[in-house]
C-alpha cells in the first residue's frame, strides 16, 4: 500500500510542474528549457527561507514569485532582445544554476528539523492532493477567461492575435511567468516533501514534464469528458508508476534517464498512432520494388 501511496504522492507533486510545462509546450508552443532552472529555484528559495524560520506557506508563495521572475526574464530575452525561444530558455537555465547556489549558499540544504507544510497533523497525501487539484482547477478557470483564450490563440495563430492589435510579446511573457511560477512551486513542494533542497534536482525536469504530457495524451485522449490538464496530472502519475516499476524490477537508479527516454519514445509512438506503410502496397516490376498508394490509382 505504501508503494502505491508514494507513487501517487510523487505523481501529484511533479504534476504541478507538468501543469506549468503544459502551458508552454501545449498552449504557447514555446520550448522553454528554463524550467530545468526554475524547478530548483523554487526549492532553493523555500529552503533559504525555512532555514531562517519563515512560515512555510509564505516560503512556498515566495518560490512561486521567484519562478515567475525567472519566466519573465526568459520572455523578456525572447521578446525584447529577439533571442530565439530555445536559446532564451537555455541562457536562463544556465544563469539560474549560479543564482540557486547563491540563494542556498551551498549545493545542498537539509530541512529535517524545519517546519514545512507537511508538518501539520494532516496526512501528506491530502495536502499534496489539495494543492494539485486546486492549482489544476485554477488553471482550468484561467484558460476559460478572455485572457486565457488569447494565450491559446497566441500559440495556435499568432498572426491572428497580432492583427487584432494585441501585444503578442506581452502575452508570451505573462504565460511564461505563470508556467515557471508553477514549476518553481512544484520544486518548493518537492523540497519540503523530501526535506532537502539540492542544486541539481532540476536536471531533466523538462523531459519528465514532456513525457508526462505525452503519456497522458496517448492514454487518455479518447476518454470522453476529460480535460487536457487532467490528462497532464494523470500522465505524471503514470510516468512515476513506470519509473517506480523499473526500479522495482532491479534497474539501477543510474538508468532512470535512459528509462525516461524510452518512455518518451513509446509515448510519442503511441500518440502518433500512424503506420508509415498504411494504405500502401509493394509490388515488383522488372525486379524493382515499387510502392504505390491505392488512393492515387
Amino acid at each position: 500500500m505504501s508503494f502505491w501511496l508514494n507513487i501517487l504522492e510523487q505523481g501529484l507533486l511533479f504534476g504541478v510542474m507538468v501543469l506549468g510545462v503544459y502551458i508552454t509546450y501545449k498552449i504557447l508552443d514555446f520550448p522553454d528549457l528554463s524550467v530545468d532552472g526554475s524547478f530548483p529555484l523554487g526549492a532553493a528559495v523555500t529552503a533559504a527561507l525555512l532555514v531562517i524560520d519563515i512560515n512555510p506557506f509564505a516560503a512556498t508563495a515566495a518560490s512561486f514569485i521567484a519562478g515567475m521572475i525567472a519566466g519573465g526574464v526568459t520572455g523578456y530575452l525572447h521578446v525584447k532582445f529577439k533571442i530565439t525561444n530555445l536559446l532564451s530558455g537555455i541562457l536562463v537555465m544556465i544563469g539560474l544554476y549560479s543564482v540557486n547556489l547563491r540563494i542556498m549558499g551551498k549545493a545542498n540544504v537539509p530541512l529535517f528539523n524545519k517546519q514545512t507544510i507537511f508538518s501539520s497533523s494532516l496526512e501528506s497525501i491530502w495536502i499534496i492532493f489539495i494543492f494539485a487539484i486546486l492549482l489544476k482547477l485554477l488553471l482550468d478557470f484561467f484558460l476559460k477567461t478572455k485572457f486565457g483564450f488569447v494565450v491559446k490563440a497566441t500559440g495556435d495563430n499568432p498572426q491572428l492575435v497580432t492583427s487584432l492589435g494585441i501585444d503578442i510579446g506581452r502575452i508570451k511573457i505573462i504565460a511564461l511567468m505563470l508556467s515557471n511560477g508553477l514549476v518553481a512551486l512544484s520544486g518548493s513542494l518537492v523540497a519540503q516533501y523530501q526535506r532537502f533542497s539540492d542544486v541539481g534536482m532540476g536536471t531533466g525536469i523538462i523531459v519528465m514534464g514532456l513525457a508526462s504530457i505525452i503519456f497522458g495524451e496517448a492514454i487518455f485522449k479518447r476518454v470522453p469528458l476529460i480535460v487536457p490538464t487532467t490528462m497532464a496530472l494523470l500522465g505524471s502519475i503514470l510516468y512515476k508508476t513506470s519509473t517506480a516499476f523499473a526500479l522495482k524490477l532491479g534497474f539501477p537508479p543510474t538508468d532512470l534517464k535512459l528509462i525516461t527516454a524510452i518512455i518518451v519514445v513509446i509515448a510519442l509512438a503511441v500518440n502518433q498512432g500512424k503506420n508509415p506503410f498504411k494504405g500502401k502496397k509493394l509490388f515488383s516490376i522488372g525486379g524493382e520494388a515499387v510502392a504505390t498508394n491505392p488512393k492515387s490509382v
